[in-house]
């Protein structure tokens, strides 16, 4: 049957280019002739062409606030990158990894990685894991013909941005976690709600949405207060909060939460159990005296690893300790390779124009061999994840996710209570 293919038009720039040799550190048309500049709009200073390589890059973190969820991220990749070579010549494309730092926006890491990557000619970059970081070379990448797919981007603002459809994202935006969030707080009591919040893209979003859920839900957030990135002392915030005598309190930080903890709970007696986490904060990785977090509760978008796929991870990465936007990270390298296989093209431009049509519509699959072998038949495949559904809308973001709710133990470690399920189109 012909393929089906759709372009997105009016989002930024979102692609990323990588090469070769993996260089991994653990611990986010053309104008006219001539000399005539490329122009973003069109991805016409494309630098990923069909050349029989699927070149996959990351930028994801091995330094920085969000150094926690490198790993993971790391190892979802890896491991998907196995499953694809592990179909041998059905799939018609040689692969490559390139892995590449981000650092976070208090460091010019990322934007140098992408450097580095659109130089290498790359055709997809999995990455990065903070909102933040992605805008800070999201630009790079269209101007070069490259897809950008961030397995942990939830920042509302990238649902418009002007990629030209180069950018997507396998997490949902922070509309759905935002009132995943709100209606928790509520939904456990909370009346007068405190929010602290990194001031930047990810944290000005999600306290945005959360605080929408919070009032539609009967609740009042009666103190906001930001922090900025490079922060290390919280004590006037902190101050703030407690001041408004909040029921509870939301902290939408990155590894700033091992500084604000101590001084919210430790320092000032605020009960450990009223504090509501997110996915940038929700660490197994804490060193806090025993019995800090006992009770207190977080968000974090995506479906959590089952025990068979975690087992898996454990084979690329026997360290593991967190799990987070693991899945994201295999699905967005998985249905990039689809994309490439249903395209029989390995260029950017190909992967862009086949990536959503790869996750609806057509005959439901959930491996990349069963996917890859219905597209070698001619057939029109839809994707479900082991992140979930996936099913991009012409925005490049997931329509349905899942949303997870974790709890806290008295040895400062997370359980999951129960996962939700939610539509981005409510």
């Amino acid at each position: 049957m012909s393929v089906f293919t759709r372009t997105r038009a009016g989002k930024a720039l979102g692609g990323l280019a990588l090469v070769g040799a993996s260089a991994l550190v653990l611990a986010g048309c053309s104008g006219g002739g001539g000399d005539a500049a490329p122009s973003a709009s069109s991805g016409g200073g494309a630098v990923s062409e069909a050349d029989g390589t699927f070149h996959v890059g990351t930028i994801l973190p091995a330094t920085g606030n969000l150094a926690f969820l490198g790993p993971p991220e790391v190892a979802g990749v890896k491991l998907a990158i196995q499953d694809i070579e592990a179909t041998a010549d059905a799939f018609p494309f040689t692969v490559e990894l390139t892995e590449r730092d981000s650092g976070d926006t208090t460091t010019d890491i990322a934007t140098q990685s992408a450097t580095e990557l659109v130089d290498a000619g790359a055709d997809v970059v999995i990455g990065a894991a903070s909102s933040g970081v992605s805008f800070t070379f999201v630009d790079q990448l269209v101007d070069a013909g490259i897809v950008q797919i961030s397995p942990a981007n939830t920042s509302p603002d990238f649902t418009d941005y002007a990629d030209d459809g180069y950018y997507w994202r396998t997490a949902p935006s922070d509309v759905l976690q935002g009132r995943v969030l709100g209606n928790l707080m509520v939904g456990d009591g909370a009346a007068n709600v405190g929010i602290i919040y990194i001031n930047d893209p990810y944290g000005i979003g999600l306290k945005d949405n959360a605080t929408t859920a919070i009032e539609a839900a009967g609740g009042e957030v009666s103190v906001a207060v930001p922090y900025n990135p490079g922060d290390t002392v919280f004590t006037s915030q902190v101050d703030e909060l407690l001041a408004a005598q909040p029921d509870a309190i939301a902290v939408i930080a990155f590894e700033e939460t091992s500084s604000i903890i101590p001084q919210l709970v430790n320092t000032q007696g605020f009960p450990g159990s009223k504090v509501y986490f997110v996915d940038g904060n929700l660490s197994n990785s804490y060193e806090f005296q025993a019995g800090t977090l006992e009770g207190a509760k977080g968000t974090l978008p995506g479906n959590p690893a089952d025990t068979e796929f975690q087992s898996r991870l454990l084979e690329v990465d026997p360290a593991l300790t967190d799990f987070s936007y693991a899945p994201e990270s295999y699905d967005a390298v998985i249905v990039a390779a689809l994309a490439a296989a249903q395209a029989k093209d390995d260029s950017g431009t190909a992967i862009r124009d086949n990536l959503q049509s790869v996750t609806e519509g057509g005959e439901k699959c959930t491996t990349f061999a069963d996917c890859l072998a219905l597209i070698n038949e001619g057939t029109d495949v839809d994707y479900d994840g082991v992140s979930g559904p996936i099913t991009f809308d012409e925005n490049g973001d997931p329509t349905e996710a899942y949303i997870g709710i974790y709890q806290y133990g008295a040895d400062n470690k997370y359980t999951l209570l129960n996962t939700e399920f939610g539509s981005l189109n409510e």
